[in-house]
Formats: C-alpha cells, structure tokens, sequence
C-alpha cells in the first residue's frame, strides 16, 4: 500500500515544474526522496543550487500536489542543500 501511495506522490509531484527550467522537479533530481509514513508522505527536496529563489514556491507547491492524492492526509517537507533550509524546514512543517 505505501509504495503504492509513494508511486501516486510521485506522479503527482511530477506536474511541478521548475520554473526557469520548464521541467518536472521529479525528472530534474530535485525530489530526492518520497516516503510514506501511514497517510504521511515526507518529502526530500534538494534545490538545484543552494541559494536558489524557487525553492519556497517549487515546495509548497510540491506539498499541494502531494495532499490531492488520496490516502495522503500530511505532508511533511524536508529541504536540504540550501542555505535557509532550517528556516524553510520549520516554516513548511509548523502545523506537523
């Protein structure tokens, strides 16, 4: 059942594009990561660069995509390689 649902968050994580690339975030590398964790999905997002300005909307946005599959209840954003991931961390995940 969850690598059915870590297969369903892939798929819909795929429709996030980076914005100056024009490509899926899955194709570029940039989700590490997707586990499930009961109706939980954790998500590992490294930025292409570790000052990149897209991070924040490429990861909500992630993070909206991910809560549309059904059987996904939480989303919980991890973002690594970039130079505000702790502040990007907390604020993505202060309701967790």
């Amino acid at each position: 059942m969850s690598e059915d649902l870590a297969i369903a968050v892939k798929d819909a994580v795929s429709a996030v594009n980076d914005p100056h690339m024009g490509v899926s975030i899955v194709e570029m590398g940039i989700v590490e990561s997707i586990e499930i964790d009961g109706s939980t999905a954790n998500l590992v997002i490294r930025p292409t660069n570790p000052g990149c300005m897209s991070v924040t909307r490429i990861a909500a946005q992630a993070k909206t995509e991910a809560l549309k599959v059904d059987g996904i209840d939480k989303v919980k954003l991890t973002i690594v390689g970039h130079i505000m991931a702790d502040a990007l961390n907390e604020m993505f995940n202060k309701d967790n």
